[in-house]
């Protein structure tokens, strides 16, 4: 496991805590896949709590790897969750910068594994099967989920950040605008051969796109204007896409919209632009609908 060093930097420029140890295939990988040792510590209004909630939903680990839900803002000054605190100062000596989520921990030790969401997502599904499910990461499909989770961080959630920040000059901004539309006309270009990003079957890549979409409709838009935001909406298939997602338990019952909202306001220095009233979709009734069917 490696960690980057944090004790000695100055709390106003420490970078951010970076675990990346990974459940293997037995003891000498030091963090083996076994069902009851790991949880997950998460907050579903942060794009990778939520990323990591929907896919554990998905894989169906309730009972093995458990969650424990975090406030949407964080409770420490200077960021990160008190209740996660005793955990980094287990993993690394003398511990003084932001205890943040997401964590995965070894329940066994006291330490956090990793606090990386990709690659957390990636050992839950390949080290802790289930006969009634599929994976999310199939083999022959690596590339393809790589290719989307580019897409989605560089052509939707960084091009959005770029094209709605105060301060930037129009032709950036309308550069990030014209960055965000082909992206995301390529993934309806996609969506137009089937329900789902790769091979016709939920995967991993469809669960990337959808948070990202999530935050684009709730975070981002509000900094774009209005004429923009309907430029966004006129992609019907992927917005119909993310409706029929959000539909599913394991999508609309994590959506924590006023948490988002928190979470955005608590750390949002942007102004806000006109493109704040012109909401996409209904999430709240969608994530009221999925609500129901999970209790059904």
């Amino acid at each position: 496991m490696s960690m980057t060093p944090l004790a000695a930097v100055p709390s106003a420029h420490r970078p951010t805590p970076d675990f990346r140890g990974r459940i293997g295939r037995d003891a000498r990988s030091g963090h083996y896949a076994v069902p009851h040792r790991y949880r997950l510590h998460l907050s579903t209004a942060c794009p990778d709590g939520l990323r990591l909630a929907v896919g554990h939903g998905l894989l169906g680990l309730d009972a093995g790897c458990p969650v424990t839900y975090l406030p949407a803002v964080p409770d420490c000054p200077g960021g990160g969750h008190s209740a996660l605190r005793p955990l980094y100062e287990a993993s690394a000596h003398r511990y003084t910068g932001p205890a943040l989520a997401p964590v995965l921990s070894d329940d066994w030790s006291g330490r956090v594994v990793s606090t990386r969401a990709r690659d957390i997502l990636r050992d839950l599904d390949r080290f802790f099967p289930h006969e009634d499910r599929a994976a999310l990461y199939p083999c022959g499909l690596e590339s393809v989920i790589e290719a989307v989770e580019r897409m989605c961080d560089e052509g939707i959630e960084e091009a959005a950040q770029r094209a709605g920040r105060a301060g930037t000059g129009p032709a950036e901004r309308a550069a990030a605008l014209d960055t965000l539309l082909d992206t995301l006309g390529r993934l309806e270009n996609r969506l137009a051969a089937g329900d789902f990003l790769a091979d016709d079957r939920l995967t991993a890549a469809d669960v990337e796109l959808w948070v990202a979409l999530v935050q684009l409709d709730t975070v981002h838009r509000c900094h774009l204007d209005a004429s923009a935001v309907h430029r966004i909406a006129g992609h019907r298939a992927l917005w119909a896409y993310a409706r029929r997602l959000a539909a599913r338990p394991a999508f609309g019952r994590h959506l924590d919209l006023d948490g988002i909202s928190r979470r955005h306001h608590g750390r949002c220095r942007g102004l806000e632009a006109a493109g704040a009233a012109v909401q996409i979709l209904d999430w709240a009734g969608i994530a009221a609908d999925a609500e129901a069917a999970s209790r059904r």
